[in-house]
């Protein structure tokens, strides 16, 4: 699904799309799975679906309908995520606890604000007001596909906290490896561009375009494996405060953190829990659920270093983004993902890949105006970039300019690695 970057009255059909997938991601769900939260970071489904809809109804509808009436005026309080400026909210760690409104309920405000928004589009008032209307739109569209990656995600921190460990479902495909020879690439230097350039959507983040200067460096090939990640634990890896940040090494230890999220001994052999359910580690899928700080770890190890995201982008412009996304329903790194054009393979999909670089807003950045100032600006503290999608993320949602974050010891996201290494002068 190509989102409608031409700003026409095809608008519906791409809100209709969005909004018919993420109902297709809790079809596989039993009616208890939608309501648990396995931990603070983790959403219920539930929420994720009232949330999405909330933002259409609070920042669409209250703001262009014609004597819209809210659905539930107390859903203003449980389902706005982190708004300060719109008032206050549920705290984060508590959204679990919303047994009321059903799910039932929530679906039929799902089906209310649907109905509502292909009315206000199908209007004059769509006319008037499209370019304002249609910018605020695909802020939505884009946000619900954020969500839908974070329900995979949260999912399956929920599923796994199940002894039994269930399968959410099983891998539409199945990947036949390729050969593989690693090598690190040499890139130029120099002057460069970096950021969203032209019509296709983007969040306020990515922008401006704006230069900067990049020493000649060099970009891995591949992804690391696990076959890779497990020699840098049999040596010890997490054992020797020699690799790690200081953060990082008191993460470690305060977690006792000996492998990445979601590996597990049976037999002493290695498994790992997949939303397929649990199976044998395969040594040639990439790493998967590792944070900044083992990604940061792995790297001085191996004698490399984690490429800047300006480095990443660089390296990656005109590569064409194809991959393992979450349209392939795979929903797990897959060995070797997809060939692609160029020296890089899966530079897109399969896992979000770390970057050294800081969160911080680019120069000259401005802000959505409004309360939307908030979706990304107040986030640039103490997070690191990721970049390059991952197999829960919408291939329509995705661009080269495109930057995640997240805190250096989250990992339940899917995130991996891709080393970087100077060039000798």
């Amino acid at each position: 699904m190509k989102m409608d970057t031409t700003k026409t009255n095809n608008m519906l059909e791409s809100y209709r799309t969005v909004r018919a997938f993420s109902e297709q991601l809790v079809q596989p769900l039993n009616l208890e799975d939608f309501i648990i939260q396995s931990m603070e970071d983790a959403s219920p489904p539930k929420w994720h679906l009232a949330h999405t809809t909330w933002f259409y109804e609070k920042f669409i509808l209250k703001e262009f309908g014609d004597d819209y009436k809210g659905f539930n005026d107390q859903f203003d309080y449980l389902f706005n995520s982190y708004y300060e400026t719109i008032g206050p909210f549920h705290p984060r760690i508590q959204r679990g606890l919303i047994t009321r409104p059903s799910v039932e309920e929530v679906l039929e405000y799902r089906r209310h604000v649907d109905l509502h928004m292909a009315d206000l589009l199908a209007s004059s008032v769509f006319e008037d007001k499209k370019e304002e209307l249609v910018s605020v739109l695909e802020i939505g569209l884009h946000h619900e596909q954020q969500h839908q990656e974070l329900l995979l995600t949260d999912i399956k921190h929920n599923f796994s906290q199940n002894p039994f460990l269930p399968s959410y479902r099983e891998p539409l495909t199945k990947n036949i490896p390729a050969p593989r020879t690693t090598s690190f690439v040499p890139v130029e230097g120099g002057l460069i561009e970096i950021g969203h350039s032209g019509e296709v959507f983007c969040f306020d983040n990515e922008t401006p375009l704006h230069k900067v200067w990049l020493e000649p460096y060099k970009l891995c090939s591949h992804l690391v494996t696990n076959k890779e990640y497990l020699e840098f634990m049999n040596d010890g890896g997490y054992k020797k405060p020699q690799y790690w940040l200081s953060d990082g090494w008191n993460t470690v230890c305060k977690y006792q953190w000996e492998s990445p999220l979601y590996w597990f001994k049976r037999d002493e052999e290695w498994h790992v829990y997949t939303l397929g359910g649990e199976k044998m580690l395969d040594l040639q899928e990439p790493v998967c659920h590792v944070s900044y700080f083992e990604a940061d770890a792995y790297a001085r190890w191996a004698g490399k270093r984690l490429p800047t995201e300006q480095e990443w982008e660089h390296a990656l412009a005109g590569q064409e983004t194809n991959g393992n996304f979450a349209d392939n329903g795979n929903y797990h790194p897959v060995p070797f993902g997809l060939k692609e054009t160029g020296p890089f393979y899966q530079a897109f999909g399969d896992v979000w890949e770390w970057t050294k670089s800081p969160y911080v807003s680019y120069p000259g950045n401005k802000p959505y105006d409004g309360a939307l100032g908030e979706y990304n600006a107040k986030f640039m503290c103490n997070q690191m970039v990721l970049r390059g999608g991952s197999c829960a993320t919408s291939s329509s949602h995705f661009r080269l300019s495109y930057r995640n974050f997240f805190q250096p010891e989250k990992r339940w996201q899917f995130s991996g690695i891709r080393l970087a290494e100077d060039v000798k002068k």
